[in-house]
């Protein structure tokens, strides 16, 4: 065998092992991670102190197609959790049909209280894209999604689970003996915020708000919703006092490499807040920043690589208990 030859076969070898990891990685990504669902705990010290400690699940970019039983059930199995509180980031929707998996997997959570915002997929059912421009920058509308009714989506939060819509605007509820503050925005992915309206609302909310006369009550904790993290919006919150700040739409990076982390974030956030639990700094002021990688997928991106699908249980504590 000629030293030509001798390369060629090596070569051809290397080619056929790199081709062989690409498959497994691949098979892994989709058949495999993209459906090892997981809980990710935090705590933090916000409340009162001396107040009573209060769950909040975090569920984002559920992203539900009607045949997918497997995320349905799990999601549905998060009500033995015992939330106090639900906070849902949008993009529920995955499917022209998804809201009949919507209702199935969140119909458990009744009765709990929640508030919401909604993402754009909520609204446009998901369209054939090439994946490989989410890494020149955040993705934009370039093909023409089909529409969806939102209403019905809506009824079932507010009408059936009592869930408070939180798009652009600011309510306020007690709960465990705590006074919380909610305020967020439509999907700024769109550019659907509307900043200058919320300060407004939030105004409103705080000059009506039933304890506001109660010198005895406790201090008021401050919980900002949004959809997609953009860096106008996380700073708004912050301006306005917020506590804690939730989001979704990154989906972690969806696809990450070991070592590095995310590679995109789809908004201007930065890659290394693509998810997890951080603090959002903006002027002199600051708010923890949950950002969630999220439950699910594009059907026509079923992938997900060192990135686990989550949800988020976040325990509020008294701020005189250490956060751990």
């Amino acid at each position: 065998m000629t030293r030509r030859s001798t390369l060629g076969t090596s070569l051809g070898a290397v080619a056929m092992a790199l081709t062989a990891a690409g498959a497994g990685v691949a098979t892994y990504a989709t058949a495999v991670e993209r459906n090892a669902f997981r809980v990710r705990n935090e705590v933090l010290p916000v409340l009162d102190p001396g107040a009573r400690p209060l769950t909040v699940l975090h569920i984002a970019d559920l992203h539900m197609a009607p045949w997918q039983r497997a995320k349905q059930d799990w999601v549905r199995s998060l009500v033995h959790l015992e939330p106090d509180l639900v906070v849902n980031t949008g993009d529920n929707i995955g499917h022209a049909e998804g809201l009949s998996g919507v209702k199935r997997a969140l119909e458990p959570f009744k009765g709990i209280p929640g508030v919401f915002v909604h993402g754009s997929n909520d609204y446009f059912a998901p369209v054939v894209k090439n994946p490989l421009r989410y890494l020149t920058g955040p993705s934009k509308s370039r093909e023409r999604s089909p529409e969806l009714d939102i209403a019905p989506l809506d009824e079932f939060f507010e009408g059936e689970l009592g869930w408070l819509s939180l798009d652009n605007t600011a309510r306020a509820m007690t709960i465990n003996g705590s006074n919380i503050e909610f305020f967020g925005t439509a999907d700024a992915h769109r550019g659907w915020d509307r900043l200058d309206r919320l300060a407004r609302e939030i105004d409103e909310m705080r000059e009506n708000v039933g304890w506001q006369h109660d010198a005895m009550k406790p201090e008021t904790v401050r919980i900002a919703v949004t959809h997609a993290p953009y860096q106008r919006v996380l700073n708004s919150f912050v301006t306005q006092g917020a506590d804690l700040i939730f989001a979704g739409h990154t989906h972690g990076g969806q696809v990450c490499v070991p070592g590095v982390g995310a590679l995109v974030t789809n908004c201007d956030l930065p890659r290394s807040l693509a998810s997890g639990l951080t603090v959002w700094r903006h002027a002199r002021g600051a708010s923890y920043l949950n950002v969630s990688a999220g439950i699910g997928t594009s059907i026509y991106a079923p992938v997900r690589f060192a990135c686990p699908p989550e949800a988020v249980l976040l325990t509020l504590t008294p701020a005189d208990i250490g956060y751990s």
